[in-house]
Order: C-alpha cells, then sequence, then structure tokens
C-alpha cells in the first residue's frame, strides 16, 4: 500500500458515523475507511464485544483487527443525554449513518433512521438487521451461524452424514458486502438530488440471494442439492481426487471441450467424449461414482506435481486443497501491514485494487482511542 500524500482514496472527505458491532456492519464501515472515508466508530465502555472474541493477534482479537483498521474510537453511552447530543452534533456534518444493534435499539435511543433523515436531509442511513422488518422474524436475535441454519446453507455445506457451517462468517461478510454497495449507490444518488436516503439490508436477505440457485432447484426441480462434500452437485467431474504422495488435487470441468481434452489427453480415453456414460455433462453427473472411480485410478498413479503438469498442459482448470497453513505460503496471497495498538498486524490485502496507487490503510484504534480529539472538534 502506498503511503504517498495525496493518496487519500476516492472517499476522502466522506464522515461517517457508525454505531456498530460483531461483524457485518464493520466489515462495511472498514471498507469504506479502506476508500479514504473518515469513520468514527461508536463504542461502549467495554467495546465492541468483536473485541473480546478471541486473543490470538498478538493478544488482541482476530476479527477485530481484521474489520476495524481506519477508524476512529469513541466511546459513548448512548443512553446519556450528553452523549446523544455528541451523537447528534457529529451526524449534523456526516454523510452516513450505520447501525446494526439489536432490533429497535437504536431507535429507542433516538437513532431512528427515519427521524435522522428528516432531522439532517442530506444523510445516508444503513440498517442491518437478521432478517428485516416486515416478517415474524423481525424481533429474532441473529447470529452468523443462526442464519446460516435459517436460510438453508448449512443443509447443503458439509458432507453427506451431516449439516455444517461454512467455515467462516459467511452471512455476515454477505451483508456487509451489501450494505457498502447501498451506501454507494446512495451517495451516488445524492449527487443528482442533494437528498440522503435509507438503505438497509439483512443477514437473511443476502444468504437467501446466495441461495438462489439451491432454492430453484426445490422450487422448480422439486429437490435441492444434497451435500456432498468437495464435489459440485451437479457438474462431473468437479471434485477432487487423490494422487499418489496423498495431495489431493481438484479439478473442474465446465463444458464438452474441456472434458474432451482431459479424457484424451489425462485419463487416456478419448473416445469418452463421444460414447458411453460420460459422453455428456449431465449422463457424467448420473454417473459421477463411476467416473470417480476411474479418474482416482489414474491420478492414483501420479504424484500431484506429475498430474498438475499433465493438466496444465490439457489447459484444465485445477486447484490444490490447501490448509490455511498452505494459505499463508500460497503465492497469490497479497499482504498488507496494519498498525495496531499492540503491534504491527499482516493480513489480506482489500481484494480491490485502483489504478495508479492505493490509499494507504490506517491504523487499528484502541479502545476510546479518539475520545478527548472528538469530543473537542464537536463541542458545543
Amino acid at each position: 500500500m502506498s503511503d504517498a500524500p495525496g493518496n487519500k482514496g476516492p472517499l476522502d472527505g466522506v464522515l461517517v458515523l457508525t454505531l456498530e458491532q460483531a461483524v457485518a456492519a464493520p466489515f462495511c464501515s472498514c471498507r469504506l475507511a479502506d476508500a479514504g472515508a473518515r469513520v468514527i466508530k461508536i463504542e461502549r465502555p467495554v467495546g465492541d464485544f468483536a473485541r473480546a472474541y478471541d486473543r490470538v493477534v498478538h493478544g488482541e482479537a482476530s476479527y477485530f483487527v481484521w474489520l476495524n483498521r481506519g477508524k476512529e474510537s469513541l466511546i459513548v453511552d448512548i443512553k446519556d443525554a450528553a452523549d446523544r447530543d455528541l451523537m447528534y452534533r457529529i451526524l449534523a456534518r456526516a454523510d452516513v449513518f450505520i447501525q446494526n444493534l439489536a432490533p429497535g435499539a437504536a431507535a429507542r435511543a433516538g437513532f431512528g433512521s427515519a427521524d435522522l433523515r428528516a432531522r439532517f436531509p442530506r444523510l445516508v442511513t444503513c440498517d442491518i438487521s437478521g432478517y428485516g422488518e416486515d416478517n415474524t422474524y423481525r424481533e429474532m436475535k441473529a447470529y452468523d451461524m443462526l442464519v446460516q441454519a435459517e436460510s438453508g446453507l448449512a443443509s447443503i455445506t458439509g458432507g453427506p452424514e451431516a449439516p455444517a457451517r461454512v467455515g467462516v462468517s459467511a452471512c455476515d461478510i454477505a451483508t456487509g458486502m451489501y450494505a457498502h454497495a447501498g451506501i454507494l449507490e446512495a451517495l451516488y444518488a445524492r449527487e443528482r438530488t442533494g437528498k440522503g436516503s435509507g438503505v438497509s439490508v439483512s443477514l437473511f436477505d443476502s444468504m437467501a440471494d446466495w441461495m438462489a440457485v439451491p432454492l430453484l432447484h426445490q422450487d422448480y426441480g422439486g429437490r435441492a442439492p444434497t451435500r456432498v462434500g468437495l464435489r459440485h452437485p451437479s457438474i462431473a467431474p468437479y471434485e477432487a481426487f487423490e494422487t499418489r504422495d496423498g495431495h489431493p488435487v481438484l479439478i473442474s470441468i465446465q463444458n464438452e471441450r474441456e472434458w474432451a481434452r482431459l479424457a484424451g489427453q489425462v485419463l487416456g480415453h478419448p473416445e469418452w467424449a463421444t460414447e458411453g456414460p460420460f459422453s455428456s455433462g449431465v449422463s457424467r453427473a448420473a454417473h459421477r461414482d463411476d467416473l470417480k472411480r476411474e479418474i482416482d485410478a489414474v491420478f492414483g498413479r501420479h504424484t500431484r506435481d506429475e498430474i498438475a503438469a499433465k493438466l496444465r498442459t490439457a489447459d484444465i482448470a485445477y486447484g490444490f486443497v490447501n490448509s490455511v497453513a498452505g494459505l499463508s505460503e500460497h503465492p497469490a496471497l497479497r499482504r498488507v501491514r496494519v498498525a495496531s495498538p499492540t503491534g504491527d498486524v499482516d493480513m489480506p490485502a482489500p481484494p480491490l485494487r485502483h489504478a495508479g496507487g492505493e490509499p494507504a490503510l490506517r491504523p487499528i484504534p484502541a479502545l476510546g482511542a479518539h475520545n478527548d480529539a472528538i469530543r473537542k472538534e464537536f463541542e458545543t
């Protein structure tokens, strides 16, 4: 990341006030901060509870250091009249307000989005909830794994023996991404209209969108995909195969041209591309167990590197089944170093790259690190 003076990012000058905790809203506001926005993070005296999830990053929580770089931490008691007035003074200058408190909590504290927009017409508000506001689940608390289960994601994840959680906070991350996009859309609309607007997104809606293909199979095909572990439920071959040295290689065949190359150049059976049970994608999926035995037999005679060389020559998509330790050493992994109160943290670099240079990433804040400066700046 560049530290060049003036390389402030496309959202330089945008002020964001966020009443946030955990993952979804912090993910969104972190990306705004990465792009140069000034993000003031309201925290309770005990701090965002994500600060206490673990202690693995030299005493700090992995989730917190990942999602809170570039923010200013302001301790506020939203039940205190003077602190509420401070927040209103910040909001009078702010461009964006984000909240993901428990259902109804922000409104009860005097920070309902519609009321704020009436008071501050240029303000863009973003409400993040578990299940939305117009259904019988609206008062339900919602955390990532609960929504993975409720949305059906867990039912199609894992092996045949039992549902499983996706190993990262997929519902939170999806929601943070949608919130980020919605805020940018609202800011763009404000450039044309001069008026702010409200956007809202729920964890459930976000994951329901990601679940569209399984849902379409259920609604129109009468049957949702089953749990099949590390294989695709409807495309074959699209799974991992063991090699002679015990390192699985995952291959993906997306069309008949690729299948013909795999069958002829790697498996040694060019006739499989035009005849027999493997001659079409639908038929291969129907006979996937027989196909797996055939491919296992070939892969099992070669090491991982030997198979990879054959696949590269045949221009077949493949990948190695890495552990997290493998990710840590992956040649494609881009890292960035971010300062924290207890030392520098190396983490994955933001995926989005800007031509001409990247905005500099700012530090992860200690709890209440910006109290005095912000209170002085926004004095009555």
